[in-house]
């Protein structure tokens, strides 16, 4: 007979998850490994909620697998270490992202790109190596190898640092892949969320002139004013979408809704990079020609690996990079998660797990 989440390990643990396909959020009672001899326990202080997390819990990817408990954008004092840690220290503050394993032997593993490894084992929603479910940081304490642990830099804030584990890691990476984090070049950033938000901020910090794209006319004074942004194009404005043909060495597309790439494409210079970070849960539609036409290029980019992730952080505390962000109580996600499907939001939820989760306990 399986036995429940509760008695599966020897360390109890707490948290939120979601039993079905309604996504609705609710108390669990789980439990984590042991702390081994290469691992590093923390208790969870912050954790945000990422836009994944909403498609997840849903079953909008059409592989989740419940009880789950999401988030992996956390964050948290390190209270145990195993015998053979080095990077990290009890007291210190560090984050988990988006994955906890992966096999540390193929070409990708070998190339500091675990988070392009087969094998690689989410933070939530994958099966461990000891064939037990993986359960995120919407929970009060968080176990993972140290290789998996990111140092948090003690001038990086904690509650607007943590978005940064893959909203940050997910724009740094394709700019500085792609050969778009140089002074003079001019980046387009089509959607102004979680995601696209730091993408501006990065893209400056990295030199470039940034050009946010977006449906919504009402963004222009926050991408400008607030972000940063060099100039503003309302991507279902003809004419102004006209006057930008040509004129972006890339474009870093942040969206996860179905959406016309066909005009983005359009805005690219020869050779430009239109690089795809969202997931739609549909087909884009994609006409080749307009590729052709000027040796375009369509990418794809996923977070990055553990060295460019500390890599990122480290870069984001230097430049004072962080998210925008709204926290939130653990009692509020139900409704945090009806205001994410709406895009109600500026730019990130983060919730306050250390001084709120406890309170729902049951």
């Amino acid at each position: 007979m399986a036995k429940s989440p509760e008695e599966e390990h020897p360390v109890k643990a707490f948290g939120w998850a979601a039993r079905d396909t309604s996504g609705h959020l609710s108390p669990f009672h789980f439990s984590r490994r042991a702390t081994g001899d290469e691992d590093v326990r923390f208790k969870v202080l912050y954790c945000g909620i990422c836009h994944s997390d909403l498609h997840s819990i849903k079953n909008e990817w059409g592989f989740s697998v419940y009880p789950m408990v999401p988030g992996h954008e956390i964050v948290g004092e390190v209270t145990e270490v195993g015998s053979k840690v080095k990077k990290v220290k009890v007291g210190d503050k560090v984050g988990v992202g988006c994955m906890v394993g992966a096999c540390h032997a193929c070409d990708n593993c070998n190339n500091d790109l675990e988070n392009y490894c087969p094998k690689m084992l989410l933070t939530y929603n994958s099966v461990y190596t000891d064939g037990t479910l993986t359960y995120g940081g919407y929970s009060d304490s968080m176990v993972a190898n140290e290789h998996y642990i990111v140092r948090f830099p003690e001038n990086m804030p904690l509650d607007a640092g943590a978005p940064l584990l893959c909203a940050g890691i997910t724009v740094y990476s394709p700019l500085k892949y792609f050969g778009l984090a140089e002074p003079g070049k001019h980046v387009g950033i089509v959607g102004l969320g979680g995601l696209g938000h730091v993408g501006v901020k990065f893209a400056k910090a990295l030199g470039a002139k940034v050009t946010v794209i977006s449906t919504s006319p009402s963004k222009k004074d926050e991408a400008l004013n607030q972000l940063g942004a060099h100039s503003f194009l309302v991507s279902n404005d003809q004419d102004q979408m006209q006057a930008a043909m040509g004129t972006l060495d890339g474009i870093i597309d942040t969206v996860s809704a179905v959406h016309p790439i066909v005009p983005l494409i359009g805005l690219l210079k020869s050779h430009g990079k239109l690089i795809l970070l969202g997931a739609p849960e549909k087909p884009l539609e994609l006409p080749v020609f307009p590729l052709i036409v000027g040796r375009k290029v369509l990418a794809g980019s996923g977070i990055g690996g553990m060295k460019e992730t500390q890599e990122m952080i480290d870069f984001a505390a230097k430049h004072n990079i962080t998210a925008e962000i709204e926290v939130i109580s653990m009692e509020y996600v139900n409704t945090a998660m009806e205001r994410l499907a709406k895009n109600d939001v500026r730019y990130r939820f983060v919730i306050d797990v250390g001084n709120t989760l406890a309170a729902t306990k049951s």
